[in-house]
């Protein structure tokens, strides 16, 4: 700000409100910004849990198609796997984790029954095995899908929040603080001069 402009107390009182909101912004953001860290280290867990998870039902779904293949022969597998009509449903909504938008997905049951599965009755264990195994699978991918698409956007509004509160910090409290640091000092030295001028005024009289 120029040395010549004079500023005016309700100006200060201006800032010094803008300052407070500032400060009052920024202690919410870092809150939000702390809640957002926890969530998402909680979320980290799930999903370290649901990958290992995921890695062991595939081996052993893997395993068991490899069963039925041998036992049964790629074509009747094929064939068995075309007949199955009934494909399961999945539902995208959204939940809300401290005002952020994050996937929940709602799906039909995945694990049937064996004459649920719409093959009829081939009177074969290993296929059903693996039908069975691979159907644990889905679940697992479904589930690992909602966590880590949840703990991206968990990520995405951390780094955001972060900015906001750096700013905050380092920037506009900053700034605001250096200039009602300058007004405070021109309203005294304007106030200073005033009383000088008065003492002039009266030693003249």
């Amino acid at each position: 700000m120029p040395q010549d402009i004079k500023p005016t107390r309700s100006e200060l009182l201006k800032l010094k409100k803008q300052i407070k909101l500032a400060k009052s912004g920024y202690s919410l953001l870092k809150k939000k910004r702390d809640g957002l860290i926890l969530e998402f280290f909680e979320i980290l867990k799930k999903a370290k849990t649901l990958r290992e998870e995921l890695v062991n039902e595939y081996k052993v779904a893997l395993e068991k198609i490899n069963i039925a293949r041998t036992l049964e022969g790629d074509l009747k597998v094929k064939s068995i796997a075309m007949a199955i009509k009934d494909m399961p449903e999945v539902k995208l909504e959204t939940k809300n984790i401290m005002g952020v938008k994050v996937p929940k997905i709602e799906s039909s049951e995945i694990e049937k029954a064996f004459m649920e599965r719409g093959y009829g009755v081939y009177n074969s264990s290993a296929v059903d095995e693996a039908a069975a195994a691979y159907e644990k699978v889905v679940e697992k991918i479904i589930l690992a899908a909602e966590v880590e698409t949840s703990m991206r956007k968990l990520l995405s509004e951390i780094e955001k929040t972060k900015r906001r509160v750096n700013a905050l910090e380092f920037i506009v409290i900053p700034n605001l603080e250096k200039v009602r640091a300058f007004i405070q000092l021109r309203l005294e030295e304007i106030e200073r001069e005033n009383i000088f001028r008065m003492k002039r005024i009266k030693a003249k009289a």
